[in-house]
């Protein structure tokens, strides 16, 4: 018997709403330049079900600059656009799954196949390595060999 978050969205881009995010549009891009709320990485981390320190390093914010963060209340910008690249990332990757949050967190923190030994987690320290993983979502959806 398989038990689901209890959080999960149920629909392909529920994802965005359940962190109460605009999905792609003029107010995401103010938000992100303003810099995004540090309890977001909270309820993302609640959402994935994946650890505050794991989805930090992903984004590339070291254990001092994550207190400080949490200090602020807020990320700097480059860390906002960094997040909204993992959510982005872990969205596409959750549809490629069917929605099953355990395959997707297990393929998201294992190496994958296209990536040489990275791991998706480690591929979000950047927009290069960001849009990578979601060509390759994308070749896996559409069947295409890595």
């Amino acid at each position: 018997m398989r038990i689901e978050n209890q959080l999960a969205p149920k629909t392909h881009g529920d994802f965005w709403a359940a962190l109460r995010l605009p999905a792609r549009e003029t107010n995401l891009y103010e938000l992100v330049h303003h810099g995004l709320s540090f309890e977001l990485l909270d309820q993302l981390a609640c959402l994935v079900q994946m650890s505050r320190a794991d989805l930090s390093h992903a984004i590339s914010v070291s254990p001092r600059a994550l207190a400080r963060r949490a200090k602020a209340g807020r990320f700097s910008t480059a860390e906002s656009d960094r997040l909204v690249a993992l959510i982005a990332v872990f969205e596409e990757a959750l549809s490629l799954f069917e929605g099953d949050f355990t395959a997707t967190r297990k393929w998201m923190d294992s190496p994958v196949r296209g990536l040489g030994p990275k791991k998706s987690l480690d591929m979000l320290g950047t927009r290069v390595e960001a849009n990578a993983l979601l060509d390759l979502i994308g070749r896996l959806e559409r069947g295409v060999l890595v």
